[in-house]
């Protein structure tokens, strides 16, 4: 087995494999796309343009508490999501099933017993 490809960091530090990358990305979009209207906008400009309270309020023409309630409420909704995707995922990641099963026994019990031994001549 070939090892993955993985991203590398600012720091030169290995990352995450460009599959798990990807996955990441489209569950967070997903997450994103989901939330109500309200709570979208105002999470795209806090958290992916990066404006500040003050700067949404005015775009928005909505009281910078209810910039900071709409992000808050934003942000657990997106926690909620991608834990629940998460835990599906999880479910299938391991599954021991039928032929990979049989396999991955075979290979414990040869494991355990030892190299074979050859009998004294």
């Amino acid at each position: 087995m070939q090892p993955l490809e993985r991203n590398r960091t600012a720091d030169g530090h290995a990352g995450l494999p460009d599959a798990e990358l990807a996955a990441r990305a489209a569950q967070g979009e997903a997450g994103i796309d989901a939330l109500p209207e309200a709570f979208r906008t105002v999470f795209v400009l806090r958290a992916v343009e990066d404006l500040s309270i003050e700067e949404v309020a005015a775009a928005l023409e909505i009281p910078e508490a209810t910039v900071r309630t709409r992000f808050f409420r934003a942000r657990g909704l997106l926690r909620e999501a991608l834990s629940r995707e998460i835990d599906v995922s999880m479910g299938d990641a391991f599954s021991f099933a039928g032929a990979r099963c049989d396999e991955i026994v075979a290979h414990v019990m040869a494991s355990i017993a030892g190299p074979p031994t050859r009998p004294p001549a």
